[in-house]
């Protein structure tokens, strides 16, 4: 049903994944507290890469990504290591701010939205 909303991985808070139609919105995604900003770049891409197989999707499927620094300073760090993960042809629209995250020793947050994999039931 194009109006039916399915969240998954739901808490009094948030869920990690809802799901409308066919387009899949994830919850931000942090990595271990306290790693350098590349270790944590790469934790929340994992953490996407997981989410994005249980919605039943993939990151060929990206439509949009907004990323939180802590501090812009680590702007290329962060682009080092999200440049490689993003399979070539598949970049989403994508912004990129500096805000204060939920602890200090959070430095990077990555929202993304992306498309239901064609043949997925909903």
């Amino acid at each position: 049903m194009e109006n039916t909303i399915v969240r998954q991985q739901t808490g009094q808070r948030m869920s990690q994944i809802v799901i409308h139609g066919d387009t899949i919105y994830l919850a931000g995604q942090v990595g271990r507290p306290g790693g350098s900003v590349a270790e944590q770049t790469q934790d929340c891409l994992a953490s996407i890469e997981k989410l994005l197989e249980e919605a039943g999707s993939d990151k060929q499927h990206m439509l949009q990504a907004t990323i939180w620094l802590a501090s812009m300073d680590d702007f290329d760090e962060m682009n080092s290591v999200w440049d490689k993960w993003v399979p070539e042809g598949h970049a989403p629209t994508r912004a990129c701010g500096e805000a204060r995250l939920a602890t200090p020793d959070y430095k990077v947050e990555i929202i993304l939205t992306a498309a239901r994999s064609k043949g997925t039931p909903a």
